[in-house]
């Protein structure tokens, strides 16, 4: 896609929020690709006003490309919709519209809309089967240059998990990691041995919790028993996405309504409310940037994954207290 001019108007429809954030990147490195002075605008749903798109798109003086994102287009204000339905039907030529939608009845006025405007449609919904998943790993590793057999695939899928970004950073840091071009089950055993004692998500869920202590123990024994660095950071910032997610749903949506607003099955919602208690959309949005500031440390920007990883932790906790 990043070799050819992006459609003008590009509807990225459904619930996997990793394959929706990478269309959204392939959408503008098309742009770009074809201008590199190209303009991106990235706003979200809930906070677009009435008659910004029709500013954000007029034409430039200077001829300048511009690409607007949208996300959470769901949150769209109901006049903003019929301003973007009608924009889709006659857009600009020197503008990208880019609008992600999670699917589901929340804003399928704007859907329907653009689809009949004739915009280009991208579905990214979850991957719920194992067969999909593993063609993901193996996807992945092919766009690193790599490959992966059958084995070490289903291998890699049992020691990290069904989450598509946890599985993202698993094939990143084996692919940077391992030498050859072949990845084999003892590679994939070297890298995630222990993971059954302690897991990324057992790290990230004792430090949302507030439990200092145990999340400062399992993530040294987790250290040491060869789980890679960024896999717990990825876990622990999956954690966090998810507190404000569930934090920022509307009050008067309950059980399946919610489930199919925030793209999470019931009981993960359960889990996340419950871990709810202590934090403030201050406090979290702390904490992501002290995964940020990790994520930067271990993979390369510091030259102590350890001592970032534990300041990160300590950082979270402090920040779901309030101090």
């Amino acid at each position: 896609m990043a070799a050819t001019v992006p459609a003008p108007v590009t509807l990225i429809l459904g619930d996997e929020e990793l394959l929706a954030d990478r269309a959204v990147g392939e959408v503008i490195a098309g742009a770009r690709a074809a201008d590199p002075g190209t303009e991106v605008h990235d706003l979200t749903g809930g906070k677009v006003e009435s008659g910004e798109l029709t500013r954000l798109t007029s034409p430039s003086l200077f001829g300048d490309r511009s690409v607007v994102a949208i996300r959470s287009a769901q949150d769209l204000a109901k006049e903003v919709i019929a301003e973007i339905v009608s924009y889709a039907a006659h857009p600009a030529e020197d503008v990208t519209l880019v609008l992600v939608h999670p699917g589901g009845v929340k804003g399928k006025a704007l859907v329907d809309g653009v689809k009949k405007a004739g915009a280009h449609v991208v579905t990214v919904t979850k991957l719920t089967k194992p067969a999909e998943r593993l063609a993901f790993v193996k996807a992945e590793l092919k766009r690193a240059g790599r490959t992966i057999g059958g084995d070490a695939a289903a291998a890699l899928l049992d020691a990290v998990g069904n989450d598509l970004r946890e599985l993202a950073a698993a094939c990143s840091q084996l692919a940077f990691d391992t030498p050859g071009k072949a990845i084999d089950e003892a590679a994939v055993a070297r890298y995630h041995r222990g993971r059954a004692e302690v897991s990324g998500f057992t790290v990230a869920d004792s430090a949302v919790e507030g439990r200092l202590g145990d999340a400062l123990e399992q993530l040294r024994w987790a250290l040491a028993t060869g789980t890679a660095p960024v896999l717990l950071v990825s876990a622990l910032a999956g954690g966090l996405r998810s507190l404000a997610k569930v934090g920022g749903a509307p009050r008067n949506l309950r059980g399946g309504q919610l489930a199919s607003h925030l793209g999470m099955p019931p009981w993960k919602i359960d889990r996340v409310q419950r871990q709810l208690n202590g934090w403030g959309p201050d406090g979290i949005a702390r904490a992501l940037q002290a995964a940020a500031a990790a994520d930067e440390q271990v993979k390369g920007g510091g030259a102590d994954p350890a001592y970032a990883l534990e300041h990160m932790i300590q950082t979270v906790v402090a920040s779901r207290t309030g101090r």
